[in-house]
């Protein structure tokens, strides 16, 4: 074989077809093996803030093989009251977050892009209750024949061992490509939320600094300090829903939103590291498990730089009010 034909061969290609589901899937079956299992009592203690994390991400874990009730064609979704709502954080306030995060390096202009605070009007919307799971993308990949493959399943192949955790990894146009197929597949309109829709699910009408209260803990959220170095089942941390009702807006995996870094009105454009690398990027938020506690902070602006330590997300939105199925 000549070197320029090595790309050509099957024998050289990074991703094999999507494997066939039946091969792993064990859903509908009398599972007589793993005792018939509630599958309905598992995604309940996966949600039990009484239960241990152990506890919780082992649910998780075999529901992932069994079929998550949770997850269904549409996503399940918590109502967002629209009005006029404070976006951002005062320019005062930058000192005292570097002072709180200063152990981790964090520095003042990843902070100023958040300021100053401005008002901002939001109609009524949906969030998600979860983010986009793995098992939800790859029915997006079969279905719509979408080519790009999560940077997080190795070489191209669906993890179904995880298969309620959130994808990671993907680009910001295939999640906007998901909501597209998504939007056809239902005949619902769904999208990426706007970042102020994003912020507000997030903190609520009080403004929290993270979507559980004014104080970090990693008990409550999926992050480095956390210590589990992976993603987890959505929703495996109940404790840190935000005002809402929604699950995973601090941790797990940044999540992609609507819009593009630019400055909020009245701010400065922040040349900082992504800027200086990506010129334009899609601002992400929430934190993740590969970064630590500040971007949990629900003001917090970020994005992804190429790489595997940010593998990022995203969960869905809807202007209009899902149907009882969802």
């Amino acid at each position: 074989m000549k070197l320029e034909d090595v790309p050509l061969s099957p024998h050289f290609r990074e991703h094999a077809r999507l494997a066939d589901p039946a091969v792993t899937d064990i859903t509908g079956t009398s599972q007589p093996s793993l005792g018939g299992t509630d599958r309905v009592r598992l995604a309940a203690l996966v949600e039990d803030p009484r239960a241990s994390l152990a506890e919780r991400l082992a649910a998780g874990g075999i529901l992932a093989l069994l079929g998550d009730p949770r997850i269904g064609l549409l996503p399940a979704t918590c109502f967002v009251p629209g009005g006029q709502v404070e976006i951002g954080l005062s320019a005062d306030a930058v000192p005292e977050v570097v002072a709180a995060w200063q152990h981790v390096g964090v520095v003042s202009s990843w902070i100023e892009k958040e300021t100053p605070v401005h008002t901002s009007r939001l109609d009524d919307f949906w969030m998600a209750t979860y983010p986009v799971t793995n098992v939800e993308y790859r029915e997006f990949l079969a279905d719509s024949g979408h080519e790009d493959r999560p940077a997080t399943w190795y070489l191209g192949a669906y993890p179904h061992e995880r298969a309620n955790h959130p994808v990671a990894g993907v680009r910001p146009e295939s999640a906007d490509a998901y909501a597209v197929w998504l939007t056809e597949r239902t005949g619902h309109p769904w999208r990426l939320p706007a970042e102020a829709e994003w912020e507000y699910a997030a903190k609520g009408s009080e403004g929290k600094s993270f979507p559980w209260g004014e104080a970090f803990d990693a008990r409550l959220a999926n992050t480095r300090e956390t210590g589990i170095h992976t993603t987890s089942p959505v929703g495996a941390f109940p404790a840190g829903r935000s005002p809402f009702g929604v699950l995973d807006m601090g941790g797990n995996v940044e999540e992609y939103v609507a819009d593009d870094y630019v400055p909020y009105p009245g701010g400065t454009l922040v040349e900082d590291h992504l800027v200086e690398t990506m010129g334009e990027y899609r601002v992400a938020r929430g934190g993740s498990f590969s970064r630590f506690g500040d971007l949990t902070r629900t003001r917090r602006r970020h994005g992804a730089f190429p790489g595997p330590l940010y593998p990022v997300g995203f969960r869905l939105a809807t202007s209009e009010r899902p149907g009882p199925s969802a």
